[in-house]
């Protein structure tokens, strides 16, 4: 692995600021949730992270939670004290007519899970430290699974100590498109990520997250020459300035 202290760390580096500061890092960040201070900022995540599990587009998700904030509906047991048919309503409104049937009555069936499991508050699995432990308990939500869970523990890592998911795929295509120096396995490309954040002053979360949200508008990665002069960074960088 090539140290991001090393030679090229300095163009490393202005790359992971440049992705960040263009494509935007935390969507709980973008929603205005805090995870970091307590309080009910964790319960709004997990309502937001069930739109973002779903497949569908993060700009329409984005969009849909912040639809339902508007009304009133910051978390599941919010929503679980909506009527079916207006939880629908709120859904359209927001872009999410694909799957509105289905997750009004995902929201529902998890604000009863929510009370019954965790006594109303999702932050009680705070304490579970084993990884595995916790991802199957998210797992066991109606209608989460490993997609949901990861997109979850991704913004809550290094603030619960069981949030430890592995680097999501498509950050690792995109980090090695940019040749940022991530070519370890395992727990290693966290280690390697974190240390590219701490050199570019970043928060590894907004960084692995800003890597997905590259992958999900560069469809033809492939095609491109990547590193700092990437087409779509080089896009997307100019958009934002």
């Amino acid at each position: 692995m090539v140290s991001a202290a090393g030679p090229s760390g300095g163009s490393q580096t202005a790359t992971a600021r440049r992705l960040v500061a263009s494509l935007g890092g935390r969507y709980s960040r973008e929603l205005g949730i805090d995870l970091d201070s307590g309080g009910t900022g964790v319960d709004q995540w997990f309502c937001a992270a069930t739109l973002f599990g779903t497949r569908i587009g993060a700009p329409i998700a984005v969009r849909t939670y912040r639809v339902l904030v508007e009304a009133g509906v910051r978390t599941v047991l919010d929503a679980g004290e909506r009527r079916w048919e207006d939880l629908v309503a709120l859904l359209d409104a927001g872009g999410y007519a694909r799957y509105d049937f289905r997750t009004a009555t995902r929201l529902q069936k998890l604000a009863a899970d929510v009370r019954a499991r965790c006594r109303g508050t999702i932050s009680t699995l705070a304490t579970v430290s084993d990884p595995r432990a916790l991802e199957a308990a998210l797992d066991a939500f109606p209608g989460w699974g490993p997609t949901t869970v990861r997109i979850f523990l991704r913004e809550l890592r290094d603030v619960w100590p069981g949030a430890q998911p592995p680097l999501d795929e498509r950050a690792l295509r995109t980090a090695r498109h940019l040749r940022l120096p991530i070519s370890q396995r395992g727990s290693g490309q966290i280690a390697a990520l974190r240390a590219v954040a701490e050199l570019a002053q970043l928060d590894v979360r907004d960084l692995e997250t800003a890597l997905v949200r590259l992958a999900l508008v560069h469809r033809d990665m492939p095609a491109c020459t990547g590193g700092p002069g990437c087409r779509k960074l080089v896009t997307e960088t100019r958009a934002a300035g």
